[in-house]
């Protein structure tokens, strides 16, 4: 029976990878709900959760090539990144407006679509990075 050590050896890069995903997702996840927050006093719901997720997405792009993947943007990446992001970012949107038909609170709606979404992006994000 093996280690833990040789476990933990043998999927060191796959969690590694994971730990630095969380933390992009992290960082990109208090931009987009930030930005949320800040312009949905001013416009429309929708269009101030899609103008946070563009914010993140630039920011997430770059971190996520940079330090969760230790790859270099390309252009194939950044198609592959893009692609992935427009299932995700429809993903939102559709449980993002299904909560708030459900009488969410506006302000944590947000939370509830990240939970969902963030777990799906990570594949979809590994696939088109990798």
């Amino acid at each position: 029976m093996k280690s833990l050590s040789e476990i933990y050896n043998k999927h060191k890069s796959h969690f590694g990878e994971i730990i630095r995903f969380c933390i992009v997702g992290i960082i990109a996840t208090v931009i987009h709900y930030g930005v949320y927050l800040l312009l949905k006093r001013y416009i429309n719901i929708s269009i101030a959760y899609s103008l946070g997720y563009i914010i993140s997405f630039a920011v997430n792009f770059w971190l996520t090539n940079r330090f969760t993947f230790k790859t270099k943007a390309t252009i194939k990446r950044g198609i592959g990144f893009s692609l992935s992001h427009v299932i995700n970012y429809f993903l939102h949107i559709v449980i993002l407006n299904t909560v708030l038909w459900v009488g969410a609170n506006s302000d944590y709606a947000p939370i509830l679509v990240f939970c969902i979404v963030i777990p799906i992006n990570f594949l979809l994000v590994r696939k088109a990075i990798k």
